[in-house]
């Protein structure tokens, strides 16, 4: 298995995991005064969003990332039909937190309408950040990772700045596994296949911060889910810790909000280029779906050495 692909899933997943205790927390004082530096996965207070979580588990997105892995480690690759019945069925009994665009794509499933058509019109980029899994399985075809990381946000977040979101971040990330590093494959990618509205804009002001700190950059952008917040959010840690991918996910929780969907993107991108010796060894060991996904991984590896 390559390492770079193993990192890749890997990172966006313990980025998650280290999300959960602080998630959409917006008082970065709060978080400060409650939680200290967070360097470790802790679980949420009372009164999070996530209250039936403990420690070393995901946020919702990581646990859809988790269930799309599922899907397609053992099938022929990702499917949309597949991943809508497995997702449908998941959160028909789903005791985590289910936000807006979860619960509007299931009202959609539940009434009838097709996959192509039943999800939300949410701009959140959370959609977006659960790609790693199919960019891993098709590894050898660039263009399903692609047509794949589309549709399997649509299921979803069927906002066409979300989708787009997530066909640019898997270019990225092949541009990374080919050897560029991770700023600068976002600007190549943003050059060549994103010079535009509002793309460009959300790019070049998130590599330009990158010489700024974290926390007041993040405020500024918003900690907010939207993809107009989170998107140049995740440029930024890239660009500010292109080679410290703990520093970025550190200093990205104590940033507040959404810290799960932009740590995922970010700490896919930092896996890809940095490798599974990048990511702390107590993070993974704390993580309580570790021995399952590596064993998904390793399916899906072997599916694909056997094409």
């Amino acid at each position: 298995m390559d390492d770079r692909l193993e990192a890749m899933v890997m990172g966006a997943l313990a980025a998650d995991a280290l999300a959960l205790g602080a998630h959409w927390i917006y008082d970065t004082q709060r978080i400060a005064r409650e939680f200290g530096r967070v360097e470790r996965l802790m679980a949420p207070p009372s009164g999070s969003y996530h209250p039936n979580k403990r420690r070393g588990q995901f946020t919702h997105y990581g646990d859809q990332t988790l269930l799309l892995l599922e899907t397609i480690s053992g099938a022929e690759g990702f499917d949309l039909e597949r991943f809508a019945r497995d997702w449908r069925v998941y959160f028909d009994t789903y005791a985590g937190y289910r936000d807006h665009a979860t619960r509007d794509t299931l009202e959609h499933l539940n009434h009838g309408r097709p996959p192509v058509e039943a999800g939300s019109a949410s701009t959140d980029l959370g959609g977006a950040a659960r790609i790693a899994p199919v960019i891993f399985r098709h590894a050898d075809d660039p263009a399903r990772q692609i047509l794949s990381a589309r549709a399997q946000t649509a299921l979803t977040h069927n906002h066409p700045d979300v989708i787009d979101s997530a066909e640019y971040f898997t270019r990225v990330v092949q541009a990374v596994l080919g050897g560029s590093e991770v700023p600068e494959a976002m600007r190549q990618v943003a050059a060549e296949e994103f010079h535009r509205p509002p793309f460009a804009r959300w790019v070049a002001d998130g590599l330009t911060s990158g010489g700024q700190e974290t926390l007041p950059v993040i405020q500024r952008f918003g900690q907010q889910c939207e993809v107009g917040a989170a998107f140049p959010a995740v440029a930024h840690l890239v660009a500010r810790y292109p080679r410290d991918y703990r520093a970025a996910m550190v200093e990205n929780v104590m940033a507040g909000g959404d810290s799960a969907a932009r740590g995922m993107l970010a700490g896919m991108l930092l896996g890809a280029r940095l490798g599974m010796e990048a990511i702390p060894e107590d993070w993974l060991r704390e993580m309580e779906a570790r021995p399952r996904i590596e064993v998904l991984l390793a399916e899906a590896a072997g599916r694909q050495r056997r094409k």
